[in-house]
């Protein structure tokens, strides 16, 4: 079970933290990460707008998911085989650039080898038999 710390956090939601570049790599030293990227003139991590510049070597991680967040930030991201991204508002799901499933929240899918379950918290959603599951909480779904 791949287990996909949301925006950097472990341990439930922290808006203070969300996002930060020095949360995520915290957060990438035990999980993999789902992070929401912008592009202007610069690259920048944040959820409801641009917050903190980043360099595109950070982009390149081991470990990230990266929800390009505007139009651009996707056209030049979906182009790097290294950088696995994706695009989606309210999709019931979404395929990563990676060829992953990304299930909205509650939703289930027969490739569940290749399907990861986001926010199960929020639904009680059994997490066995996904590939994995992006979660505020992953430190609670440590085997």
């Amino acid at each position: 079970m791949k287990l996909i710390s949301h925006r950097g956090n472990v341990t439930g939601p922290d808006a203070d933290n969300e996002n930060r570049p020095s949360y995520i790599q915290s957060a990438l030293t035990h999980y993999d990460c789902e992070i929401d990227v912008w592009l202007f003139d610069d690259w920048f991590l944040g959820h409801d707008g641009p917050q903190y510049k980043v360099d595109y070597a950070f982009l390149r991680q081991s470990g990230l998911w990266i929800h390009a967040k505007n139009p651009r930030a996707l056209e030049t991201l979906i182009v790097d085989n290294q950088i696995n991204c994706f695009w989606h508002e309210h999709d019931r799901y979404t395929l990563t650039s990676h060829g992953f499933v990304w299930a909205y929240p509650g939703e289930i899918s027969e490739a569940g080898n290749r399907t990861v379950t986001v926010m199960p918290e929020w639904n009680d959603t059994d997490i066995s038999g996904f590939y994995g599951a992006c979660t505020d909480y992953v430190k609670r779904y440590e085997q």
